[in-house]
This record gives C-alpha cells, structure tokens and sequence, in this order.
C-alpha cells in the first residue's frame, strides 16, 4: 500500500500588482492555514518519507510552515516542473519515485494539483471526488491511497480517496478524524466542497 498526500500552497498575497507570480509569497491568512494543516496531518500520522515541492516561494513558505509538525527522516525535492508543468507531468512526477517511498506529499498549484487528484483517484467515495471536482482551495489536502508496492504502477483511476480536508474545517472548525494508522483505511472526511467560484493562485 503507497499513500499520496496532495497539498495545495496555502494563501498567497496579491496586494503588489506588479509582484512576479513565482516570487509571490504567503499572505497572513496562508501563513495561519499552513501551520494548522501541518498540526493535522501530525495529529493523524499523515507523516511522508518524501516531499516532491514546487519551487515557487509560496510552496516554499507553505512547507516551511509545516515541516516543523513532521517528525522522521524524509527526502524533500524542490522542483522548477511543479510550478511550470499540468496533471500529466505531476503524475509522471509521482511515477518516477518508483519504490521505496511509502507515503508522499506534493505541495503544488492549481488547477494542477486538482487535476492530478481527479486523474488518480477512481470511483471509490464519490463524495469526496464530487468534492474535490467542485473546488480544491488553498491549503486544501487530499489523501489518496494506492494498492500498489510502486509508484511507477499509479495508473489513472488507480487509487482511492480516503479523505479530503480544507483549512477552514481545521481547530475551531469541525473536522471528523482520520485514521491514525499511516496507512490503514481512514474514515470518510466529512467535506465541505466550497462554493465552486475560482480562487486566485
């Protein structure tokens, strides 16, 4: 069993019109939600062995924000394709782990990172797929598991949505738990799917 821990950079500020994209960084409400998700996925065992992160600076920041919630050893890659690139080399990404690595997480940007979910996950939970079609806004972390020993065997539709979390459902909000267990079969989240309007990178 592989896990994929899909997380949207948090918040981004846009006060500076002439910012360039890449070098925008996290605004206060992002620098809130990155910490929060991270607490939750240490809170829920939903601790990675490799990161694969976009290079832009509001990734950066994001798993910055986070990684003092992780605890283990995990190999984490800062990439230039993440930010550039669609679904398609996100997954070809993800495939070219190979083995070794149990559970990954890819900080990345929409609408990348929704496409990347809806390419991998299969029918299961449709609720939550519903969901993740609907909107996935920033700092919004998908988990997806596989009933593979490789990445490089991900194939579309192959893996399985066990949870969905927005930052808005994170303390004092109302978020049922996940399973504890770094791989075992989580509960279904409770998901707010959001109001279907585009939110800015």
């Amino acid at each position: 069993m592989l896990r994929l821990l899909l997380l949207r950079h948090a918040k981004s500020d846009w006060s500076d019109a002439a910012q360039i994209d890449f070098d925008r960084p996290l605004n206060a409400r992002g620098q809130r939600a990155a910490p929060q998700m991270g607490a939750h996925m240490a809170r829920h065992g939903l601790m990675p062995d490799k990161v694969l992160c976009s290079s832009a600076r509001r990734t950066r920041e994001t798993l910055g924000l986070i990684l003092p919630h992780l605890s283990g050893n995990m190999e984490i890659r800062v990439t230039r394709d993440l930010y550039e690139d669609g679904e398609l080399d996100y997954v070809d990404s993800i495939r070219a782990l190979g083995g070794g690595a149990r559970t990954v997480l890819v900080i990345g940007h929409n609408p990348a990172m929704q496409d990347t979910a809806l390419e991998l996950i299969g029918e299961g939970n449709p609720a939550l797929r519903e969901s993740i079609a609907t909107k996935f806004p920033t700092a919004a972390l998908a988990v997806v598991d596989f009933a593979i020993n490789r990445w490089s065997d991900a194939e579309r539709g192959s893996g399985r949505v066990v949870a969905y979390c927005l930052p808005r459902q994170l303390p004092g909000g109302a978020l049922p738990p996940l399973s504890a267990a770094p791989l075992g079969p989580p509960p279904l989240a409770a998901n707010d799917g959001g109001d279907g309007t585009s939110e800015p990178e």
